[in-house]
């Protein structure tokens, strides 16, 4: 179904392209951009106020630094003097001051785990925490319990709890003459490829498995070089694992490598950092004025599938800075056959991204040519099928480049999901030529009766004659409408903080619970 003015249709051009927004922001001062801020400082100042001295911090000393005129934070055991930094925190001073004089690792994993605190605030660099004191560890004595380690399982000091041994995944491998199999049982039915992350990069290889809100890694430096090209097999109901590496040469492994710091662990996704590999741009075409489609190409020796309404983290150097901004992936189109689910190659990630005339790092992104490389992070996200699949309507509400989820999450539910009644997309734009995609919802809409599409305007022109205005209680009211009284219903709604947050507030006076609204946010 389709809402559109007549003259609207069909629209000029049919192209593609959508981003992720990031956190909410605050107006900072002039002269106080991350370009400012990575100047600053190289500047030689004493931004940590030691005179490059570096000093251990006990928790007494940490709190005395808790006011905005002299603040320290601590994470992940480094202390930072933030005081320079609250001016060019663009979550404004309030946020930082939430964690001044404290260990601030946990709110920051919760607001912005990505961030490279480190390299960002490397000159504000106080010292380490002192440590507490702690019982010295029992020494392993027991030898069944070091042959579970070279087996491939976890001893009980790594697992979760005695309660979760059972469920903790383990590996095994074996070779022949020119294949090495490294096996992993996961113990979770219902594993997927979108499950299994897998890099290799010279002889080190890396492989995470994704149970709910755990990982299990292997990590090791193998004993002999292997070829690039890999298989994963994935025996989806038993929830095993294989990966079949080809050698370089057949000679026989004793071992099958060093094991790294991380390996053979289990453990919370947030406690485990980000990994990125490099990726090659092959393709750059334009959407809109401002917005672009990015293709990047994996590496060869990488295995990783990313799934609906979940984003990745690109990371440049930017002024000897590494910078990290979150994304979500699209589609290379938006398919409109919805015979069989669409499979574009997974060798490829696919972005739309809006390019800022004074941002720092979508002006970098799109200054990279043909060829060059970008760092991107394994996905992230909270968003689960499930709550597609067990819903009648589907209503997205998108604003600007917010759309990008809506894209594989369309697909998805148009050709999958067949429990649903309606699906419709509201989306919001200033003028008709920030509009994404428009000529493919126009034609979605015409070719799936379920599917509906409405666009709204802050800024239209003279003739236009849709919707006008911004996210409003009486907006909703009029387009987010349950097909049946009793319908379950899933709402998903993206775009800059203050339009999801207001959003989130007008669908909860309209009568909407939490479990029927899906932010996504990064």
């Amino acid at each position: 179904m389709l809402n559109v003015p007549p003259q609207a249709f069909p629209a000029p051009s049919s192209q593609q392209r959508a981003a992720a927004g990031g956190r909410g922001k605050v107006p900072l001062k002039p002269g106080r951009s991350l370009m400012d801020w990575i100047r600053l400082t190289k500047s030689g100042k004493d931004m940590a106020g030691l005179k490059g001295r570096l000093i251990e911090v006990t928790e007494d000393e940490l709190a005395k630094h808790n006011k905005k005129e002299d603040c320290w934070i601590c994470i992940r055991g480094f202390v930072y003097n933030v005081t320079p930094y609250m001016e060019y925190h663009p979550g404004g001073e309030d946020e930082l001051m939430k964690a001044a004089g404290t260990d601030g690792t946990d709110l920051f994993d919760q607001v912005h785990r990505w961030v490279n605190y480190e390299s960002m605030l490397k000159e504000c660099l106080v010292g380490r925490m002192a440590a507490k004191p702690i019982a010295a560890p029992k020494e392993i004595t027991s030898v069944s319990e070091e042959k579970k380690q070279l087996n491939g399982m976890l001893p009980e000091k790594k697992v979760l709890g005695a309660s979760s041994k059972d469920l903790t995944p383990s590996y095994d491998w074996f070779q022949t003459d020119s294949l090495i199999t490294i096996v992993i049982y996961t113990k979770q039915k219902d594993m997927n490829a979108e499950l299994v992350i897998l890099d290799c990069e010279d002889k080190r290889l890396r492989g995470e498995i994704i149970v709910d809100d755990y990982s299990y890694l292997l990590e090791v430096d193998l004993d002999h070089a292997i070829q690039k090209d890999m298989a994963v097999n994935i025996a989806e109901k038993v929830g095993k694992v294989e990966i079949i590496l080809k050698k370089k040469d057949n000679v026989h492994w004793k071992i099958l490598g060093q094991p790294l710091e991380n390996h053979n662990t289990f453990m919370k996704r947030t406690d485990r950092g980000l990994f990125y590999r490099k990726c090659k741009l092959v393709s750059k075409t334009e959407v809109t004025h401002d917005t672009k489609l990015f293709c990047l190409l994996l590496p060869e020796s990488t295995h990783l599938h990313i799934p609906t309404g979940q984003h990745v983290y690109l990371k440049q150097i930017i002024a000897g800075t590494e910078v990290v901004k979150p994304y979500t992936p699209v589609l290379p189109f938006l398919p409109l056959d919805f015979q069989e689910p669409y499979c574009h190659d997974s060798a490829y990630i696919y972005l739309m991204i809006k390019i800022y005339s004074c941002g720092l790092f979508t002006q970098a992104l799109d200054h990279l040519q043909i060829g060059d490389y970008i760092s991107v992070s394994s996905p992230e996200g909270s968003f689960k099928k499930s709550q597609v699949q067990t819903s009648e309507d589907l209503f997205l509400l998108a604003a600007g480049t917010g759309f990008t989820p809506m894209v594989k999450l369309l697909n998805f539910a148009l050709t999958e999901v067949s429990c649903l009644r309606t699906v419709k997309l509201i989306f919001f734009n200033r003028t008709e030529d920030d509009i994404l995609w428009r000529n493919q919802l126009e034609q979605l809409a015409l070719k799936d009766e379920r599917f509906e599409v409405q666009f709204i305007l802050s800024q239209p022109i003279r003739d236009w004659m849709g919707k006008q205005g911004m996210i409003s209680s009486s907006l909703l009211s009029e387009f987010v409408k349950r097909s049946r009284k009793d319908s379950k219903v899933l709402i998903c709604i993206c775009g800059p903080t203050p339009f999801t947050e207001q959003g989130i507030q007008y669908l909860k006076d309209l009568g909407y619970s939490q479990e029927e609204v899906h932010p996504f946010t990064a």
